[in-house]
């Protein structure tokens, strides 16, 4: 039906564009093109009001339980296996004789790999709706930034926040790049890890 609207509107364009050809007087209605109409659903912005309600606050705290010279030595052999993982990592002599006088954990050590309870899976792939769209999520990859090492003993707090975003134009149409950043902290309130993760979203 809109397809033949659309017919029909050129052809009486057309139509009045010969008229005036011939000398008869044309209307300014008629002597305007009918305009393309805009795709506002491709157009309609991701960004949802709870995003900027959310922006900047913290949130998600959590604390890991104290971390274990095992906990440090079983990461590291699983780490580099089949190698030897350094000493650094599992010989508490060796490691007290470093500039770190103690065993330290590997830059990758997570001490929350070990939940009790895990969170429901979420099905990105199905895709999700977003302000009554139906959109899709992609991993866009993450950075981190390192600071103190985790030590035997350490209680580590971790925090999340939406830091920022951005809207563009791309391939797949308006796409939506959000940037969390997780910050984990010791009990010494110390930074030992920031993480920026990258979002992205677009409408399928």
């Amino acid at each position: 039906m809109r397809a033949c609207k659309k017919a029909d509107d050129w052809m009486h364009f057309w139509d009045a564009l010969g008229q005036l050809r011939n000398g008869d007087e044309m209307s300014n209605e008629d002597a305007t093109p009918p305009s393309a109409e805009p795709e506002l659903s491709s157009r309609e912005s991701l960004i949802t009001q709870d995003m900027h309600e959310r922006k900047g606050i913290w949130a998600g705290e959590r604390l890991s339980p104290p971390i274990s010279e095992s906990d440090i030595r079983k990461w590291a052999i699983a780490t580099y296996w089949p190698e030897r993982p350094p000493p650094i990592y599992w010989d508490a002599d060796y490691a007290k004789t470093t500039r770190y006088e103690g065993i330290i954990a590997p830059p990758d050590f997570n001490p929350f790999a070990w939940p009790i309870e895990r969170a429901h899976p979420h099905l990105r792939a199905l895709g999700a709706r977003r302000g009554g769209a139906r959109t899709r999520g992609m991993n866009g990859g993450q950075t981190d930034t390192y600071g103190v090492p985790m030590r035997p003993g350490d209680i580590i707090r971790s925090r999340t926040r939406l830091r920022n975003w951005e809207e563009r134009e791309g391939r797949l149409g308006l796409t939506l790049y959000t940037y969390t950043e997780t910050e984990w902290t010791n009990q010494q309130s110390e930074l030992v890890r920031r993480r920026i993760s990258t979002g992205i979203r677009y409408r399928v």
